[in-house]
């Protein structure tokens, strides 16, 4: 683990918000040269703070106005090994994320769909019949804020 400065939070806070900012552009913000800041960049990403950039899609402009978030219980734990299960439910491309949980249910999936009747048919064709589903409960998206994380 490395001891981050001020200037490394900013510098992450900056890329979280925008990634696609370059170390010229970023070092003129926090008054670092360009190669100052690329080195920074750099160690970030040696240490495995910086795990990589992502692509951030706009669903609603895409189509798909509806996200639903799904907390699974298997219903017959020992008996479908949760390898099976994850493998079944990453084949289904409207599942944007699983999630491995503690607690009430054994997982949590994001699921994104066109609208109400598409996230029906994705749940009774799809979600309903993996292997091992018992109890499931849907939370609707209302709104998000997306959040930096802890810095």
């Amino acid at each position: 683990m490395i001891t981050l400065d001020d200037i490394d939070r900013k510098i992450l806070l900056a890329l979280a918000q925008d990634a696609t900012q370059n170390a010229g552009a970023l070092g003129r913000k926090f008054d670092l040269s360009q190669p100052a800041t690329w080195r920074r960049i750099k160690r970030l990403q040696e240490a495995g703070i910086i795990a990589g950039r992502k692509l951030d899609l706009d669903k609603e402009k895409l189509g798909f106005g509806v996200t639903v978030f799904l907390g699974i219980k298997l219903a017959t734990k020992g008996r479908v090994s949760l390898d099976d299960f994850e493998r079944a439910v990453a084949a289904i491309p409207e599942v944007q994320t699983v999630e491995h949980v503690l607690g009430m249910y054994d997982y949590r999936l994001r699921v994104t769909a066109r609208d109400i009747s598409d996230f029906e048919r994705v749940l009774r064709r799809r979600v309903m019949t993996l292997p091992g589903v018992g109890d499931v409960e849907a939370n609707v998206l209302l709104s998000e804020e997306s959040r930096p994380g802890p810095l």
